[in-house]
């Protein structure tokens, strides 16, 4: 096989390539550069690559292990020894983090290569990747349009086939809308369900570390590999981990899935809806029951989302002060100077509204108005969600409401950007896993843009999701379109 056609493959086509000797994996590693070099001016999905250290790392490689010889891209919010971790900000722009995070030590440990650091929304705040102080990243599909957020380099880059898979993070909707609006298929997995030590932390009762992939058994291989407890991470849930791949190839009659009433809103895009009805179709055509279901609090959840995760996020962040690490301002007054200047310079404006928001609403005249309030309605959503899932073995519905939008087109209304994730937040104040695969293409200004259907489960009911979007994959050919912008 042509050196160039490798990243076109995805990962099961290349284990098979590698086992049999015809590829190395420094000839991938390679042939991955070549493709960044070609392509990446035009996505802007990287924002650095060690180019070296993953020839070293190949040229060991073990191509008999789960993983063995693949490059895995990280989102650059997920710690590797001795690379930057910027965080898509300002404030982190010359750090190099100091140890690798457990998912990357397990990606080694399973035989994989980490290679780039993926362009993001300043620490993971966005629904576009615009919010990156960095570079702006583009939909490959439409290169006027956004990738979706805020794992959209991650996204951008998988479906560009300049990365062979990817990491993200998912706190809101943050690997599921990308995977949506760029075309590839996106796990959120279970709270708890994978390592946040090493990860840059915005939410810390919400974020996940999940892979973004070209099919679902992809998915499925990183998950297994990065999955499981850690003593590092105080809450990572202590469960055995199962082989993720094992049960894709069964059938799905029996399965009941919930399509929840208040999902199927106005405001959804007639093309997405008519993709989500015809893969609802096709699920039933494959043996599933679809019932309808409801979640009454749904039109708190994106209320809820901005108070509790503008709360945690400003907590979180008050560790960039210019004292330990980062940038620090210039010629400081005084401490107080230093803090104010430092983070005035450091952060970008999307940053500075939720630190904001969130110190607001943590504030002791509205603790118990906004905060408080924000958590007992959260208990209501997983409420719900424990209901829904006592009738349906999973939930179905659009990942998001709309195709990709233009950039630049939602920047100026907050608002407008927060429904980007209107279907996704929710499945995260519950702590549940949620999935998005290809299924189908709106036709917009005369390009072909991706549609993604989004599945949910119930917490560590990964495996069952796998196994409805594998059934779902391999009936229709969404999966094998490529973008030709």
């Amino acid at each position: 096989m042509s050196p160039a056609a490798l990243p076109a493959l995805n990962i099961g086509e290349l284990q098979a390539l590698l086992r049999r000797r015809e590829v190395a994996p420094k000839m991938v590693i390679e042939a991955l550069h070549d493709r960044i070099t070609e392509v990446d001016g035009k996505i802007g999905a990287y924002l650095s690559f060690d180019f070296e250290a993953a020839i070293k790392e190949a040229e060991k490689a073990d191509v008999n292990l789960p993983l063995g010889g693949i490059p895995i891209a990280l989102k650059d919010i997920i710690s590797v020894a001795r690379q930057p971790c910027t965080c898509g900000s300002k404030i982190l722009a010359n750090y190099k983090a100091i140890y690798d995070a457990t998912v990357v030590k397990k990606l080694r440990a399973a035989g994989a290569i980490p290679f780039g650091k993926m362009n993001m929304d300043e620490f993971a705040m966005g629904s576009s990747t615009e919010n990156s102080s960095m570079q702006l990243t583009h939909n490959p599909w439409d290169l006027s349009r956004v990738p979706g957020g805020s794992s959209g380099g991650s996204a951008a880059a998988v479906a560009a086939d300049q990365a062979i898979a990817a990491l993200g993070t998912d706190t809101g909707g943050s690997i599921r809308q990308p995977a949506a609006l760029s075309g590839v298929v996106g796990l959120k997995p279970t709270y708890g369900r994978v390592s946040r030590f090493g990860l840059t932390a915005f939410a810390s009762s919400l974020d996940q570390v999940g892979p973004l992939t070209k099919t679902v058994r992809d998915n499925a291989l990183i998950m297994t590999a990065i999955a499981g407890h850690d003593p590092e991470d105080t809450t990572c849930l202590d469960q055995p981990v199962p082989d993720y791949t094992a049960n894709l190839e069964r059938d799905l009659k029996g399965m009941r899935l919930g399509l929840p009433k208040e999902y199927m809103i106005e405001g959804i895009d007639a093309q997405v809806k008519a993709a989500v009805d015809g893969a609802l179709m096709q699920l039933q055509s494959l043996g599933a029951e679809i019932v309808e279901v409801s979640l009454p609090h749904t039109d708190y959840s994106i209320a809820v989302y901005y108070i509790l995760a503008t709360a945690e996020a400003s907590a979180n962040l008050a560790r960039f002060d210019g004292v330990r690490y980062g940038y620090r301002a210039e010629n400081p007054i005084d401490l107080l100077d230093l803090y104010g200047r430092t983070r005035g310079e450091g952060f970008g404006p999307e940053v500075k509204r939720r630190i904001i928001l969130g110190t607001y609403v943590l504030s002791s005249g509205y603790y118990d108005a906004y905060y408080l309030r924000a958590q007992k309605v959260r208990e209501l959503i997983r409420q719900d969600f424990a209901k829904a899932f006592e009738k349906v073995d999973a939930l179905v519905s659009p990942t998001s409401p709309v195709p990709a939008f233009k950039i630049g087109e939602r920047t100026a209304d907050p608002l407008q950007m927060y429904l980007a994730d209107i279907f996704t937040n929710a499945g995260n104040l519950a702590g549940i896993c949620g999935i998005s695969i290809p299924c189908g293409f709106a036709k917009v200004d005369g390009k072909k843009l991706p549609i993604g259907l989004q599945l949910q489960g119930k917490a560590l009911d990964e495996a069952r999701i796998f196994q409805i979007a594998y059934a779902y994959e391999q009936s229709t050919e969404w999966h094998k379109e490529k973008p030709k912008a």
